[in-house]
């Protein structure tokens, strides 16, 4: 099957909005040229109609010679035929021109935002990043859409005032200074709309970040009677946004009107003009039909010339915020000269003095709980400053890539995303379906199947919201179990599930990595009774190791993190 021209986005050129249009263009040079010949002879082909046409009334109709008349006929229907043939061609150049520049926007996009992980909602809130997928990428496929009919709008410009400075010099003259007079008027507008269109897009991305948080709390709200609160702050940004909108309409609409009052006026001028020569005599009837025609026609390429300035200023726009995104850089850089990890070995901390034994289902007890976080994006290096080792070498000494591999962070954050339950759970269609029913009975998620039609093949919602909490944080623990890593780093993986589903995981979880390290981090008796070793953290250092019921005994502060007993508590029992 034959490549479609925006498979491959490449490398982007972000320095700037028009460096970034540009390297779009240069992206599909091809289709683009195609179209450009395309609509330089379809718009070439309706302004020599006018000329056709003259020279059929003045050499046919008023000679009354019927085979001039026959001949200039076949030639004016000929020239409707490439006419049409060009735009059935041109038209089908601007859609791959469309989808090229739009799709390979959002593909630089996604592989930017994936690139950047968890750097991205640092920086950017999820609304502006969904605003360049819903509404950007348009505005940069309307720049390259337009680009060919605005080639064929200057060439055609061109021809006409070539055609009229050979019948009369002064109506020639006219177009030549006129055209580009009425474009310099349209100049002033562009610029206070390029501004208002600006602060549009940037009202328009604050109300999808607040959409996109108000959708992804919203069980939180209605638990907590927020959603009146909420839904005021959202009616306030949405008149905000319309308000804004409503600037742009204004400058916009007097953009149209002049675009249809200035071209209006000038066919004026020129028809006027053209007949006031005809009636002096220097201009014949057909003559004055085809500069009639001319002026008629010459519309079009100014209203094509004036719609390309209001494109490429929205296309800037869109392009700025493009740019925005791929301007960030991972927190995460590369080594310069990277090393290879090994395929085991211990995992160590030394920062804190973790050290997860190879092979070995190890559990992490923090006595600050919010430590969790820090402690996973240390050890899978979600931080530039780790100093984890893994077999003895420095996760900083390696790519990204290696390290993805070898160790796989799944936290309380993971999500679920649309798709078959079979694509979620397994994305890289490596796993049988024992494999997968193998992952799920470890996870305790079988009871997910029994209420879906279609099994592993029923379509997941987005955001899993067809679940509920615990069985979608079931269905996360099997997606990490069938990535198979080299070492599993587990977050509070049974946190949303009753005590008998967290037996069964408990009980199961050894067996499933057997042979492999894993690391939970959490603080639940059940789990960590099972595991091989446990290890307290307390003010972000190792204090004791040992297993969970020796650690009873011996550490109080283990004690009362696991037992969430205070010390009045413990000292009554």
């Amino acid at each position: 099957m034959k490549q479609l021209p925006f498979a491959d986005p490449g490398v982007p050129d972000h320095r700037s909005p028009a460096r970034y249009l540009w390297w779009v263009a240069r992206g599909q040079k091809r289709t683009l040229m195609g179209g450009m010949a395309f609509g330089i002879l379809w718009m070439a082909a309706q302004a020599f109609i006018p000329a056709i046409l003259g020279l059929a009334i003045d050499e046919g109709i008023a000679a009354r010679d019927g085979e001039r008349l026959l001949q200039w006929t076949a030639a004016l229907f000929a020239v409707g035929v490439v006419q049409a043939i060009a735009g059935i061609m041109r038209h089908r150049f601007a859609v791959t021109n469309w989808l090229s520049a739009a799709y390979r926007t959002v593909q630089v996009v996604t592989r930017k935002s994936a690139d950047l992980g968890a750097t991205l909602p640092k920086h950017l809130a999820t609304g502006e990043v969904v605003s360049v997928g819903a509404g950007d990428l348009s505005y940069v496929g309307n720049l390259m859409e337009i680009s060919a009919r605005f080639a064929g709008a200057i060439v055609a410009f061109v021809i006409v005032a070539a055609i009229l400075l050979t019948q009369s010099t002064t109506l020639g003259l006219v177009v030549l200074i006129g055209v580009p007079v009425m474009l310099l008027c349209l100049g002033p507008m562009l610029r206070p709309l390029h501004k208002r269109q600006s602060a549009q897009r940037e009202a328009v991305g604050e109300l999808n970040s607040l959409g996109s948080d108000i959708v992804g709390g919203l069980r939180v709200l209605r638990g907590i009677g927020g959603e009146e609160s909420f839904s005021r702050r959202y009616r306030s940004e949405s008149q905000q946004v319309r308000q804004a909108g409503v600037r742009v309409a204004g400058i916009q609409s007097v953009l149209d009107a002049a675009q249809v009052l200035l071209p209006g006026i000038f066919v004026v001028l020129v028809v006027g003009l053209g007949a006031h020569f005809a009636l002096r005599g220097d201009l014949s009837a057909g003559s004055l039909v085809a500069f009639y025609g001319y002026a008629t026609f010459l519309v079009l390429p100014l209203r094509t010339a004036t719609e390309f300035a209001n494109q490429l200023m929205r296309g800037l726009v869109a392009a700025g915020r493009v740019v925005r995104v791929l301007e960030l850089e991972p927190d995460i850089t590369e080594p310069a000269r990277s090393v290879r990890l090994p395929d085991g070995g211990d995992l160590v901390d030394p920062v804190s003095g973790i050290r997860a034994r190879d092979g070995l289902l190890t559990a992490i007890v923090s006595a600050e709980p919010d430590s969790y976080a820090e402690l996973a994006d240390r050890l899978g290096r979600y931080d530039d400053l780790s100093e984890v080792r893994y077999g003895g070498v420095t996760l900083a000494s390696a790519t990204r890539a290696d390290v993805r591999e070898r160790i796989l962070v799944s936290d309380t954050g993971s999500q679920l995303f649309t798709g078959t339950l079979r694509s979620e759970l397994d994305p890289d269609g490596r796993r049988t379906d024992d494999e997968i029913m193998a992952a799920m009975r470890t996870a305790s998620a079988e009871d997910v199947l029994v209420a879906l039609t279609d099994g592993l093949d029923s379509e997941v919602e987005e955001k899993g919201r067809s679940f509920s909490g615990g069985q979608r944080q079931r269905l996360v623990l099997v997606r990490a179990l069938l990535a198979d890593p080299s070492v599993l780093v587990l977050v509070e993986p049974t946190s949303a599930v009753d005590a008998h589903t967290e037996a069964r995981i408990a009980d199961r979880l050894r067996a499933y990595r057997s042979g492999r390290s894993t690391v939970v981090l959490t603080a639940s008796p059940l789990l960590l009774d099972r595991v091989d070793e446990v290890i307290f953290v307390a003010s972000g250092r190792v204090v004791a190791a040992g297993k969970h019921r020796t650690l009873l005994d011996t550490e109080a502060r283990y004690r009362r993190t696991v037992t969430r007993e205070t010390e009045a508590e413990e000292a009554l029992r």
